[in-house]
Parts: structure tokens; C-alpha cells; sequence
């Protein structure tokens, strides 16, 4: 492993710059959370298919990270540097995606975009994990993934508010006409396809990054590792290298995201009849559900900003995998109550305790991982690691449909139980991690 002491220690704006495309990226992600299950009900999707039409994301996360994991710890270019070139190119076409996806005339149009969209997210992403541990040694590391969760959560309170802002301040329609898409949702993905392109393109220009140790040994590495059929073997060959503490997180991961595939699936559908009292996605009632889930989302992310910088003392006091779990137990508590919850002013109490959970899913997890990860190595599996992010989100989605149909008579608010319940149980698995540093110094 890197030795610490080749790292400087980093300003407080320089984490603030190797950051900041994070707002970007949770911008577009976070309008993908709130309103993708909303644009395939418009376009007459039934809720037992949303789970299959989500697919796309989770799958593209499958193929994607690890690859670009492994491509960005074998790149180095003198001005680019070895993670900022992913950074830009995913941005690229991220927002393009992001202009493209409201304009959807069909949905099967809008599926592939949202393959398109979640690729190209999964390209930028991707390489900010590993953007850490490159750059920050052990003691700075659980400091940097909670400046990235800070932006997660402004990036994202800010997109979720985005289409009730253009409705109720800008004047802008939110009716959803036959076989479209609200004027307010489309006008949302534009601004969020140019944030996005933005804050990613503040941190390729401000942000530097460490070259190789040793350059002549990395060349050598760099040139060993060509052809696919040497980087397929090193992908796959990854899962029986994995640390212990990597395993460990793997099943904690599993069932944290089962929780969170859930609830941005089925929450926009959940409150349209547990508290709109409709299931017609054409109508007033369910797009102004749709405005109301993204303000639900955004105090949720924005929760999830305020604790980013409470978590890492509360772990330098306790330890990381102890402020996971407390968190884990509060949001699956949380999730599960939305169910049982007819009001919607009384709907924003739950996602408090979802955001401290969103808050510690960002931060802790990778950042106990950092800790057990070989620097040279940190790109490849990170992005390994996400197949313990996007496999739950596969099965999820293979089987809530059933689960949704047959066993909960079609009512989309029995899941969110589900879900929370899922979150409990990461929370219990959280208790046989081994963290290779309990305090932080």
C-alpha cells in the first residue's frame, strides 16, 4: 500500500475543488432518483413493470465501473492526470443524456436513454472514489468522502426541488399532456444536463492529481495490462483477491441498496395513493405527487449534506462502522413508516432519518474501504466493489414486480415496508466489519 507520508495534506478548498463535480453528478442523478419512475408511468408504464424498466441502471453500474475502474488506475497523462479524463468524458454525455431523456416520445425511448444516462454517470462517478484514495492518505480519507457526500446532498436537494420550483415560482405547466412529458420535468433535465457538464469541468481544471510513484514501473504495469482478454482475467480474477474487510462490506452493501432500489422506485407511486388517492399517472393528483416526492427527496439529501460533517466526528468519537450502523437502523425504521403515513406534511419526518442514512452509505462504507485497499489497485476495485452496489439492485428489480402483483395486490406502499426492513438487516451485518482504523485520527 501507498504510504501515507508521500501524500500532503490537504487545504480545505483543495477538497472543496476535487470534489465539487460531485454537485454535478448528484444533480443528474438525483432528477434520475425522483422523476424516472414518474416519466415511465406518463408514458403508461404499469408499477409492477417500473422495477424491470429501472434495470437499465443498475446494469449499466454492473458493466461500467469496474471497467472504467480498471482503465483509469492504468491511465496517466501528463495534463490530464489518470482519473480526470473519465471525469470529462462521462460529463459529456451525461448531459447530453440529461437534455435527451424529457423529450422521449415512447417508452422504450426512454429506457435506452436511461442506459445511455446511467453509463455515462457511471464513467464520471466511477473514478471519484478512487479520486480519494489517490490523493488524501488514512487521515484525510473519511474527511474527502464527506465533502463528496456534501455535494451529493446540495447537488441533490437542489434537483429534486427543481420541477416544483418552475411550477409554483416560474409559472411553468406541470400538466402532462397525452404521451408526454411535463413542461416543468423537461425544463428541470435542462438545467440539470448543464449543471452537471459545469461543476464536473470545476474540478477537471482546479483539481491536480499525483503522478505514479515509480513511473517507469507503472509503464511497464500499463503495458502488460493491454488487450481485453488481460483486462476481462484482472476484472474477474478481482473477486477472489478481495480483502476481508471488502467482503465483509459486500453484504452489508447488498442489502443497503435492495432498501434504496425500493424507495426510488416506488416511492413517487406510493404517495400518489397513500396520500394523492390516485393511480392514474395522467393525472393532476399524481404529477403534483411527483412534484411532492422531489421535495421529499430534497430534504432527504439535504439532511444527508448537514450530516456529512457530523458523521466523521461522531466516528473519531465512536467508530465508523458504529455510526453506520445507527444510521442504517434509523433510515430502515424511517423508510419503513412512510407506509403508515397518510399526510404529506407528516412525510417529511421519515426522510430525516433517510438522509442519515444516505449521509452514512456515502461516506463510511468507502471509506473503510479506502483503508483496506492497495493504492496502485484503488480505481479497479472501487469499481469492483459496485457490483455489490448494482447485483441487489438486479434482483430487486427481477422480482419486486412479482412481489408488487401477486403477494401485495398491486399496492406500491407495502414495498417501501420492504425496503425498510432490508435496510435493518445491512444495519445488523454492519456489526461483523472489520475496520482497519476504529479511530481517526
Amino acid at each position: 500500500m501507498q504510504p501515507s507520508s508521500t501524500k500532503p495534506r490537504l487545504s480545505f478548498w483543495q477538497l472543496w475543488n476535487m470534489s465539487f463535480g460531485f454537485f454535478g453528478i448528484q444533480f443528474g442523478f438525483a432528477l434520475q432518483n425522483a422523476n424516472t419512475s414518474r416519466i415511465f408511468s406518463t408514458l403508461g408504464a404499469n408499477p409492477d413493470e417500473l422495477p424491470l424498466l429501472w434495470l437499465a441502471a443498475p446494469a449499466t453500474g454492473l458493466l461500467v465501473q469496474p471497467i472504467i475502474g480498471y482503465l483509469s488506475d492504468n491511465t496517466w497523462h501528463p495534463k490530464w492526470g489518470r482519473r480526470r479524463p473519465f471525469f470529462f468524458l462521462g460529463a459529456v454525455f451525461a448531459s447530453l443524456a440529461l437534455f435527451l431523456m424529457p423529450n422521449s416520445q415512447a417508452l422504450w425511448m426512454a429506457a435506452i436513454v436511461l442506459w445511455m444516462m446511467d453509463a455515462a454517470i457511471n464513467v464520471s462517478m466511477e473514478p471519484f472514489r478512487a479520486f480519494v484514495g489517490d490523493k488524501l492518505d488514512a487521515s484525510q480519507q473519511t474527511a474527502g468522502f464527506a465533502m463528496q457526500t456534501f455535494f451529493i446532498g446540495c447537488g441533490a436537494v437542489i434537483a429534486s426541488l427543481l420541477p416544483t420550483i418552475f411550477t409554483d415560482y416560474l409559472g411553468v405547466s406541470n400538466v402532462a399532456p397525452a404521451g408526454a412529458i411535463p413542461d416543468s420535468v423537461r425544463y428541470a433535465f435542462y438545467a440539470g444536463g448543464t449543471v452537471y457538464l459545469l461543476a464536473v469541468l470545476w474540478t477537471v481544471f482546479t483539481a491536480d492529481e499525483l503522478p505514479p510513484e515509480d513511473m517507469e514501473e507503472f509503464q511497464r504495469e500499463r503495458s502488460a495490462a493491454k488487450g481485453l482478454g488481460h483486462a476481462l482475467a484482472e476484472i474477474l480474477g478481482g473477486f477472489g483477491r478481495m480483502p476481508k474487510t471488502m467482503v465483509q462490506l459486500a453484504y452489508v452493501s447488498f442489502f443497503t441498496w435492495v432498501g434504496l432500489y425500493t424507495m426510488w422506485i416506488y416511492t413517487t407511486a406510493s404517495v400518489a395513493e397513500n396520500v394523492f388517492g390516485t393511480t392514474d399517472a395522467g393525472s393532476a393528483a399524481y404529477q403534483a405527487a411527483g412534484n411532492w416526492v422531489g421535495i421529499m427527496f430534497a430534504v432527504y439529501s439535504g439532511v444527508a449534506a448537514l450530516a456529512a460533517f457530523i458523521l466523521p466526528v461522531l466516528a473519531r468519537l465512536t467508530s465508523r462502522k458504529a455510526v453506520h450502523m445507527a444510521c442504517l437502523a434509523i433510515g430502515g425504521v424511517s423508510l419503513a413508516s412512510v407506509f403508515q403515513i397518510h399526510d404529506k406534511q407528516m412525510l417529511m419526518l421519515p426522510m430525516i432519518g433517510v438522509g442519515l442514512a444516505w449521509a452514512s452509505i456515502l461516506t463510511m462504507p468507502y471509506a473503510i474501504l479506502a483503508g483496506s485497499l492497495p493504492a496502485k489497485r484503488m480505481g479497479y476495485y472501487m469499481g469492483l466493489f459496485n457490483f455489490f452496489v448494482v447485483i441487489p439492485q438486479i434482483i430487486a428489480g427481477v422480482v419486486l414486480g412479482f412481489v408488487i402483483r401477486h403477494m401485495f395486490d398491486g399496492h406500491a406502499a407495502k414495498t417501501l415496508v420492504l425496503g425498510g426492513a432490508s435496510l435493518l438487516v445491512a444495519a445488523v451485518l454492519t456489526v461483523f466489519v472489520t475496520d482497519n482504523v476504529r479511530r481517526q485520527k
